[in-house]
């Protein structure tokens, strides 16, 4: 699921966290100000940049802080509707031409919503187990990609309806990973060739 650009592609790899200064209802969608004035200070009207893995279209800018318009579409199909002020979020603005591919082909189109099931500790690293829709872990494979809240991570162990991954210090200190808690929903994104195999051998999305 996108509010901004389909052309835009992300590599899973965050960039900062950003704060969530307001969440104001706008008809039927809201209009999402995130604080960070390093990355205020780059950004331009139209840019593309990934919100917790969706991506979204920057709409005002300021001397610290950015704007988006969110849809009602985009609010039923992640978790942008979660937010509060106070909240951190996700950030990755979208690859330029020539950018190096640190991560996976990331379109910041969320699957499907997940829920954090478990956490294990593994001395300074994590193992962390989501439940997902049975639908998108036919999407998934053990060592392969998936965009969790919009950070590039590899699948450890995979069932009908939940997944494992192992989180790094890195990982849980710069990203809002390190933070959730059991019962937490975020968003998910199945790697991108993984959706055309299964639709060249199924015929179905």
């Amino acid at each position: 699921m996108s509010g901004g650009r389909d052309e835009a592609m992300f590599t899973g790899l965050v960039e900062a966290l950003g704060e969530v200064e307001a969440v104001q209802p706008r008809d039927a969608g809201l209009r999402l100000s995130v604080r960070h004035p390093a990355l205020a200070a780059e950004l331009s009207l139209g840019e593309s940049v990934a919100v917790d893995g969706v991506c979204l279209s920057v709409i005002e800018v300021g001397s610290d802080r950015f704007a988006f318009d969110v849809g009602p579409e985009t609010l039923v199909r992640t978790t942008l509707g979660d937010l509060r002020p106070g909240y951190a979020v996700n950030l990755e603005r979208a690859l330029r031409l020539g950018d190096r591919l640190g991560g996976h082909w990331v379109q910041g189109h969320v699957d499907g919503v997940g829920r954090i099931a478990a956490r294990e500790a593994r001395g300074e690293w994590q193992i962390v187990w989501f439940e997902t829709p049975p639908l998108l872990s036919r999407q998934m494979v053990v060592k392969g990609s998936i965009a969790v809240d919009g950070v590039s991570l590899t699948i450890v162990d995979l069932y009908r309806d939940r997944f494992s991954v192992m989180l790094i210090p890195h990982t849980l200190q710069q990203t809002t990973l390190g933070r959730k808690q059991i019962g937490d929903r975020v968003n998910l994104e199945t790697d991108i060739l993984a959706k055309y195999v299964q639709r060249l051998l199924t015929g179905t999305e």
